[in-house]
């Protein structure tokens, strides 16, 4: 789809999800839409991509800390590599909510929507809150309308409105990205383009 056609379809969903969760200021707004971006590619990827190969595998594994879940998986890696499936439900098994690898929970339940929802903890929460069956449909939150108000809910309930009001951009981003809050700054992925976006919603919101 061109970029001006997804545009177009997220712009609503976007708009009405913002008003249903309190992103309503344009310092708030700037800094959520550049994170939405950041993290979707521009909008065009709502599912986690698990198609490595074993060189990425490799490689990944051995940068892991001891005892990680990736650094596991380094001697599997000829096994994993080019299998999404294979791959999700390796990484993803006995955490988050999910089952064994067996039970094929890591991939059901990767990464999806705007901010990649991962894991059947994470799904079950958005069920429970937007009152969309993500949890036997998955595949809802590649949906304009679900994606857009599971982005927006999960800023609701990591309160970064608070990091926003206070023009804490790369606190926001630490949230996002990392999971909490670092001392250094710019070290979330992606920061500078993050930083670019965020630049330019600037310059186009009231």
């Amino acid at each position: 789809m061109p970029a001006s056609m997804r545009a177009s379809s997220f712009l609503g969903p976007l708009n009405a999800a913002m008003r249903e969760f309190g992103i309503d200021t344009a310092q708030r707004q700037g800094m959520f839409l550049a994170n939405v971006g950041a993290e979707s590619g521009q909008l065009s990827t709502l599912v986690e991509n698990l198609n490595y190969s074993a060189d990425r595998i490799r490689v990944i594994g051995n940068a892991s800390p001891p005892g990680s879940r990736w650094r596991s998986l380094v001697p599997r890696a000829a096994e994993l590599a080019s299998n999404p499936e294979r791959m999700g439900n390796a990484v993803y098994c006995n955490r988050m909510g999910n089952g064994d690898e067996a039970s094929g929970e890591g991939f059901l339940y990767r990464g999806r929507g705007l901010l990649q929802t991962t894991g059947k903890t994470n799904y079950i929460a958005l069920m429970m809150a937007l009152h969309v069956d993500c949890v036997d449909h998955p595949e809802l939150l590649e949906t304009p309308e679900a994606a857009a108000r599971a982005a927006a809910y999960y800023w609701q309930a990591n309160d970064l409105n608070k990091y926003a009001d206070t023009g804490d951009f790369d606190g926001v981003c630490d949230i996002i990205n990392i999971g909490r809050k670092t001392a250094a700054v710019g070290d979330s992925m992606d920061y500078a383009k993050r930083l670019a976006l965020y630049k330019n919603a600037k310059q186009v919101l009231p």
